[in-house]
């Protein structure tokens, strides 16, 4: 049997029943090789009644596992709430760049608005000149430049060229080597049409003497030292981030031009419910996200905590959340047994489970009369806001008198 194109629509979390002749084993055995970690794939067998199976496991986006077999992930949530999500998880609110952005209805053209809006803003950056930076350098010239290794050349009088160390003041740097890499990963990417290839390939040809071989991740994007002279780089970095993380090493660059773009939607929600609290709780509570715990002398067990909320004043946890963004209809004790440890670590007595939908039922109970672990909701259903505020609310609601 052959099958010359195939694209596939999923949305995450549901399971979509194939015809066993809609693709191929081999494309199914591709498939289940490069991404089995995010879509179960269940081959047709008597227990599927002869069917393709395949289920998002919390994952969105596109994949190209040939560049004739494509598939697309929805989000359960609309595009208007994951961006808005994206807008707090990365904090591109800097931009200033929501009228028209989200008045559509996939990933694929989220992402290509997304790619131009970038590229747009790199031009502007180019055109006002890139940041440079002086980086030390070492050569051997047929002329003096910076200092002379007199040492060096000393050692090798036969040698006609002179060993020298200088700086120089040049753009390839890795402040632009994040976006040339971004611009590079998002031509290769597949999802962008002819509104938006001309000003990306532009964008990508003005870096052209900045190295974008390079293999980056998000993490390069986190943390870094901004000033007068490169402050506009920082919302460009954060944006370059949202991309770098969708298109990570860990997922592969196969045989093909075109790589994957898939974003975890469960580090997603956990990064938003982080940037939103850090940006609503009350002045006297601070939060911290992924703090780890030392849990033995050794050094070699640890937690990381999604979040934990201090006290300003008393330096006091007020409590440890875990966000659980997951298929779930029911509480895991696995789940419940995780936060407790977490509060047990911390020395408090609140630990929250957080979902984004409504549990059938509520969670609230104290375990040896000093831990009370909840499960509560920060919705990602209508406004996002009025969502965080209820929960905001929940999180600190009176607690029951311990016996």
């Amino acid at each position: 049997m052959q099958i010359t194109k195939c694209h596939i629509d999923l949305i995450e979390y549901q399971s979509k029943k194939l015809d066993r002749g809609a693709i191929t084993e081999e494309m199914g055995a591709r498939l289940y090789s490069a991404h089995g970690q995010k879509i179960s794939v269940d081959f047709p067998t008597p227990k599927t009644e002869y069917q393709w199976h395949l289920t998002s496991q919390g994952w969105v986006g596109h994949i190209a596992v040939t560049p004739d077999f494509t598939v697309s992930i929805h989000p359960k949530v609309s595009i208007n709430n994951l961006f808005r999500m994206l807008e707090y998880a990365y904090r591109l609110d800097s931009f200033e760049i929501l009228p028209g952005v989200v008045d559509t209805d996939s990933m694929a053209d989220l992402y290509e608005r997304l790619a131009n809006i970038l590229s747009k803003r790199v031009l502007d950056r180019h055109q006002k000149g890139l940041y440079r930076a002086y980086i030390a350098e070492s050569d051997q010239l047929a002329f003096v430049r910076g200092r002379l290794d007199v040492v060096t050349s000393a050692r090798r009088p036969w040698q006609v060229k002179l060993d020298c160390e200088f700086e120089e003041h040049t753009a390839d740097i890795e402040d632009n080597q994040i976006l040339a890499v971004t611009l590079n990963r998002i031509s290769r990417s597949g999802l962008c049409t002819d509104r938006s290839r001309p000003t990306i390939r532009r964008a990508y040809r003005a870096l052209k003497s900045v190295n974008s071989s390079h293999q980056m991740s998000g993490k390069e994007c986190i943390g870094r030292f901004y000033h007068r002279l490169n402050e506009d780089y920082e919302p460009l970095h954060a944006l370059c981030r949202f991309f770098l993380e969708g298109t990570g090493p860990q997922l592969g660059e196969g045989e093909h031009a075109m790589l994957p773009f898939l974003l975890n939607m469960a580090r997603l929600y956990e990064l938003f419910v982080a940037e939103w609290l850090k940006a609503h709780l009350p002045k006297s509570y601070y939060l911290k996200s992924q703090e780890t715990v030392q849990i033995d002398d050794s050094g070699t067990l640890k937690f990381n905590i999604d979040l934990v909320i201090y006290d300003s004043e008393s330096e006091q946890v007020h409590c440890v959340l875990d966000t659980k963004y997951k298929n779930a209809n029911s509480y895991e004790p696995a789940d419940i047994a995780q936060v407790m440890a977490y509060a047990v670590s911390k020395g408090c007595h609140q630990a929250i489970l957080v979902y984004p939908k409504e549990m059938p039922y509520e969670y609230n109970q104290y375990f040896d009369n000093r831990i009370r672990v909840r499960g509560l909701t920060f919705s990602l259903d209508g406004d996002l806001d009025q969502q965080g505020h209820k929960f905001l609310k929940t999180v600190f609601s009176e607690e029951q008198t311990l016996i």
